[in-house]
């Protein structure tokens, strides 16, 4: 039975479809390849995801005593957070809704067999 070593952000100021896209790019690889090619990703998503998978191979190194090149990106997700409504005034006493998003990004490392 696989260990898994998990890390969580909640409530990251990103839209989750922007999100998927970045996390789209590093599902399945060894995380420092994923850290590598995160850090030139020019995606405003690129820098929460790649805290969120540096915090898990962190926790997976000093609570555990993981190797990090032993570790693979097992599952990632981003998920949709809260998301605040606010509005802006428009012609004829109209007004238009702003919806700005968040995210919840969950990474799960598992060690390589």
């Amino acid at each position: 039975m696989a260990k898994d070593y998990k890390a969580l952000a909640r409530g990251v100021p990103i839209s989750a479809q922007k999100v998927r896209l970045v996390i789209d790019t590093i599902r399945g690889k060894n995380v420092v390849e994923a850290l590598n090619m995160l850090q030139f990703v020019s995606s405003h998503a690129a820098q929460p995801v790649y805290k969120v998978v540096r915090s898990a191979m962190i926790n997976a190194e000093e609570n555990f005593s993981i190797s990090r090149n032993n570790l693979y990106i097992h599952k990632i997700a981003a998920d949709e957070g809260r998301t605040r409504k606010w509005r802006r005034f428009g012609a004829r006493g109209r007004f238009k809704p702003w919806l700005k998003r968040s995210s919840h990004v969950s990474v799960i490392l598992r060690e390589r067999e």
